[in-house]
């Protein structure tokens, strides 16, 4: 336990740091494989991007299963490490695994049964649906590598075992980059497998990631024991567990839930809107898996630290928080504004392409500074179990006011208003994160205004 006595001792901002860089690191090279999963997919022409685009909604409700447990898990290990409580730390992670292999089992079953049926609603271009079946059977049927790598890198970060996740996670990331050119292309002997292989090399990738974590957690125990012995008599951890995990993960699912919408006013205009939707999903997410990573090393900081009772030291990792992530989402926009296009050719863009995304991305970027309060503030509540005022903030940022504000305006400027109501729907989001925050606990992690970083409030 005094091992991670430096949770609630190291200075703040190198503390932070520390936690955070290797999760800032693992998330640049997450985010340059899904990058460079399309770029290889584009060449394949834009009916085979507009396929993965497709496959999109049903790929990332598997990634808010897995990440949103895995936020439960971690959460509740690393409050119960403050609280001096091992027993349940041990039980946090048993039972989370467990609770993982469940969810592995249904998703195998609901990608035999929804994939067609789901895919068909939004193209009836036969090649186009074959080639989105094709990925969507493989990365759903084949999840549990996505699924039991998650839990495991959610419980190393809940020890503060950033490092090992960072390396683990680049490794997966890093065979996924290798595997595509070869599965999908056909080198080294293979047969060329169009994105087919896309969806093989993204799946061996996690399973190896996750036989890896398995390895190392079997040399040497981490700080915490996942054990069938943990699961009896500690039943009452599923209730934590999910009270964060499914508010995250409905939070997660959002993208998916807005892109199925947004495809279907979408395509009313022109189908070439649809790749623009996905190249900005791809996009985006090398400006918000870096923020997520400093979310992620804040995250079990704020609950080891909740449950030590050392509030100073919360707000004080909030404040420092933002300042990184703001620095990162300003970045993002200033390169939006300054070359979309050289961002859209990295996907093969051709000139119907070009001339519906570079306006659109330069719209959208027009949030992405201000979305830095939504998204650090939804990973504070996360950590301090309040899992549905994360998702309140979620919904208004990536569904709510996106939907309603999407509609409306693309009835007037067609799909330039859906363009609109991303950075609106920011802006939003922000205010209502700023008040909850304002206003629970009295205030006392509100990280703006005056407030001693060191002391301590109970």
């Amino acid at each position: 336990m005094e091992e991670r006595n430096f949770m609630e001792t190291k200075p703040l901002v190198p503390l932070l740091m520390s936690m955070a860089m290797p999760m800032m690191l693992s998330m640049l090279v997450q985010s340059l494989y899904n990058i460079i999963d399309s770029i290889y997919v584009s060449r394949l022409g834009t009916e085979a991007l507009t396929a993965v685009s497709l496959a999109f909604p049903l790929q990332n409700i598997v990634l808010a299963v897995a990440v949103g447990v895995g936020v439960g898990i971690s959460a509740l290990l690393a409050r119960s490490l403050g609280q001096k409580d091992q027993e349940q730390a041990n039980a946090a992670a048993s039972w989370g695994v467990l609770l993982s292999v469940i969810h592995c089992i249904l998703f195998v079953g609901a990608g035999i049964l929804v994939t067609k049926p789901f895919l068909s609603l939004f193209t009836e271009n036969a090649s186009i649906l074959r080639q989105a079946c094709d990925y969507t059977y493989i990365v759903m049927c084949l999840s549990f590598g996505c699924l039991m790598q998650i839990a495991m890198e959610k419980i190393y970060q809940g020890l503060g075992a950033m490092k090992t996740t960072m390396i683990l996670l680049g490794t997966g990331c890093i065979i996924n980059i290798i595997l595509d050119p070869i599965l999908i292309f056909g080198y080294l002997g293979f047969p060329a497998m169009g994105v087919s292989g896309a969806a093989i090399a993204t799946v061996t990738g996690q399973i190896a990631a996750f036989f890896l974590y398995v390895i190392v957690y079997c040399v040497k125990n981490p700080g915490v024991t996942i054990h069938w012995r943990y699961l009896k008599g500690y039943a009452h951890v599923i209730r934590p567990i999910y009270a964060v995990g499914i508010p995250s993960t409905l939070m997660m699912m959002l993208p998916s839930v807005l892109v199925g919408v947004l495809n279907g006013i979408l395509t009313a205009f022109s189908e070439v809107y649809v790749a623009v939707l996905g190249v900005y999903f791809k996009l985006q997410t090398f400006i918000y898996l870096p923020v997520s990573g400093i979310v992620q090393g804040m995250r079990p900081l704020v609950s080891y630290n909740y449950g030590a009772g050392k509030f100073g030291r919360v707000r004080g990792f909030i404040r420092h928080s933002l300042f990184a992530s703001g620095l990162i989402m300003l970045l993002g926009t200033l390169v939006s504004l300054a070359i979309p296009g050289a961002l859209l050719r990295l996907f093969d863009a051709d000139e119907a392409l070009l001339q519906a995304g570079v306006p659109a991305l330069r719209i959208i970027s027009l949030g992405f500074l201000v979305s830095t309060v939504g998204v650090v503030f939804s990973g504070v509540f996360e950590a301090l179990g309040q899992g549905t005022l994360s998702l309140c903030i979620s919904l208004l940022r990536q569904l709510v006011i996106t939907l309603i504000l999407g509609f409306l305006l693309s009835r007037i400027w067609q799909a330039t208003g859906v363009w609109v109501a991303f950075p609106i729907a920011e802006f939003a989001a922000a205010i209502a994160a700023c008040v909850f925050l304002k206003r629970f606990h009295g205030g006392v992690f509100f990280p703006f205004g005056a407030g001693n970083a060191d002391d301590e409030v109970r």
